[in-house]
């Protein structure tokens, strides 16, 4: 059957916000509305004449293919393995191997803890307290502010679309195509280079460990990013194929390792807000804004990568169980611990130590407490933590990496073996080793304050598009069952999105140099591949519509 597919059937933010009588939202404008025979489906053969060949289909236009969108019913069926939807894209009718639901919540609530707290806390305050002094306090409140709003849109993004590829796949519903594969490129260079930052961190802690135990470390030439001293980061190098290992070897047993290792992060933090507080003096609050608001903002900027955990609580969306009530409760129990334990020990120690000591202190968590007790044993035991604790972060985030890279390959936005699971453990293992090569390759050769920098961008942008994503899914499809509402509606997404852009302008400028190479990959990859083996254009030439919903 041939059938017109105009951009009226798309939806987009501008279209369901500014509708114009008599025309219909295209990417560059507005135009005339057809008539309604050219496109309405009717279930016989249309009986328009068949278009001569040098006709071109709306549906085939460069705006239509941009704002296209998949099915929510498509996305949960893919996700549970079922029959998909008549009319759905698909091959063969099913979507085959299937992630495996093993998840529960509080595991889920240890993944968001896990990717969270390690992911800053251990290290950020070493670039972020010289940037804003003891403000760097107010810099983790606005953080905290812009992530808590952004996990209540995410609550109801996951209970109403439980399914992997946390924003990529709620942009695909919502916004399209397009901003969907921008998204989903932003995301790959945030949690990549999000785990090479925690990944070089570890490394400063295990030397810091060797020291104390044993009066020896990893050879200076061994143990940083390339310069005048050093070669590459041979100790994170080592954790990403550890961790690789074990997320072949199946979900289940990484997540209860995790579960395992949050525990031990959340008591070492403790232990460390109790001793520094016995050296706490109220003099190295003062002054406590040396370096005005701008710097606040900057080191709030730098910091909110630290957040990253409440979207990789979202990557696992077909791998929990009961996802529509779990997947809120964790993300908002995760955000509500994080942030206690956040402002506890930047407050501990800041308060035991003056701001100006912080710059280029390697492993200062762990210093702190030498220099207050005079020994080496807290120091040590801080540091075991430590080193535990960033192991748990690195395997989140790079697991979260992976379900992304599945889900872009199972839409066919990239190469069909992102999406190959292993029929033994039902993991992504060719996937999992592309990453480990990548993830690998940034924390062995590349410095730790350009990486934290980067992953900001990427997680901001993410966050700004899930805001968005719960008003588009609000008007376009307001029955659409929901295990969780945003209170405050449409109020709290729309500031969500503003506190995002806030902290986006105060980012330095190889920030956004970095963010637009990312962009001109993201351009190049999707007009020269994407855009062709799209599972929605496969569908679209056979003549089924690619932005209606079965259910």
């Amino acid at each position: 059957m041939r059938r017109f597919v105009q951009c009226a059937d798309q939806y987009c933010l501008f279209a369901t916000l500014v509708p114009l009588p008599g025309t219909v939202p295209c990417l560059f404008g507005w135009s005339p509305k057809a008539p309604p025979s050219a496109h309405r489906v009717t279930g016989r053969q249309d009986t328009l004449p068949p278009p001569r060949r040098t006709a071109v289909l709306a549906s085939n236009t460069l705006g239509a293919r941009l704002l296209r969108r998949k099915p929510v019913s498509t996305l949960i069926a893919e996700s549970e393995g079922r029959d998909l939807p008549a009319g759905a894209p698909g091959e063969g009718g099913r979507s085959g191997i299937h992630l495996r639901r093993s998840i529960g919540l509080w595991q889920l609530s240890a993944i968001g803890i896990g990717a969270t707290i390690g992911t800053g806390i251990f290290f950020v305050l070493g670039s972020a307290v010289p940037q804003a002094g003891p403000a760097v306090i107010l810099s983790f409140v606005i953080a905290a502010v812009t992530a808590g709003l952004t996990a209540l849109c995410y609550a109801e993004m996951a209970s109403a679309i439980p399914v992997s590829g946390s924003s990529y796949s709620y942009a695909y519903a919502t916004l399209g195509e397009g901003v969907a594969f921008g998204v989903g490129i932003c995301l790959l260079m945030e949690y990549g280079v999000s785990a090479s930052a925690i990944a070089v961190s570890w490394a400063e802690y295990l030397n810091k460990f060797l020291d104390l135990a044993f009066g020896f470390k990893i050879p200076q030439q061994l143990s940083g990013a390339p310069d005048s001293t050093h070669w590459f980061n041979l100790p994170a190098l080592l954790l990403v194929a550890m961790i690789c290992f074990l997320l072949i070897r199946g979900v289940s047993e990484s997540v209860k390792v995790n579960a395992a290792m949050v525990g031990i992060k959340i008591l070492i933090l403790l232990l460390f807000v109790g001793v520094a507080l016995t050296g706490f003096h109220s003099g190295n609050l003062t002054p406590f804004m040396p370096l005005g608001i701008g710097g606040v903002q900057m080191a709030a900027s730098s910091i909110f990568f630290s957040f990253i955990g409440l979207d990789a609580v979202s990557t696992a969306g077909e791998e929990v169980k009961n996802p529509r009530r779990t997947m809120p409760m964790a993300i908002i129990v995760s955000l509500v611990v994080v942030t206690l334990l956040y402002v506890l020990v930047a407050l501990a120690g800041i308060g035991a130590q003056p701001w100006t000591g912080f710059k280029d202190q390697e492993a200062g968590l762990a210093q702190i407490m030498q220099d207050i007790t005079g020994q080496s044993w807290p120091a040590m035991i801080f540091a075991v933590g430590a080193i535990i604790s960033i192991f748990s972060v690195t395997l989140v985030v790079i697991y979260g990496q992976t379900r992304i890279l599945y889900s872009m390959g199972r839409d066919g936005m990239l190469p069909k073996r992102f999406a190959q699971l292993s029929p033994r453990t039902g993991t992504p293992v060719w996937n999992t080793l592309v990453v480990g090569v990548g993830v690998g390759a940034l924390a062995a050769f590349i410095p730790l304050d350009v990486l934290a920098d980067i992953t900001s961008l990427g997680t901001l942008i993410a966050f700004s598009v899930v805001s968005i994503g719960v008003i588009v899914l609000r008007r376009t499809q307001p029955d659409l069952p929901r295990g969780f509402k945003v209170p405050g509606y449409p109020v709290v997404p729309l500031v969500s999105v503003g506190f995002c852009a806030y902290l986006i302008t105060g980012l330095h400028a190889d920030t956004f140099r970095a963010g637009a190479i990312a962009l001109v990959v993201a351009v190049a990859v999707y007009f020269g591949y994407s855009i062709k083996h799209s599972r929605l254009e496969r569908a679209e030439r056979q003549g089924v519509p690619a932005g209606t919903d079965a259910g």
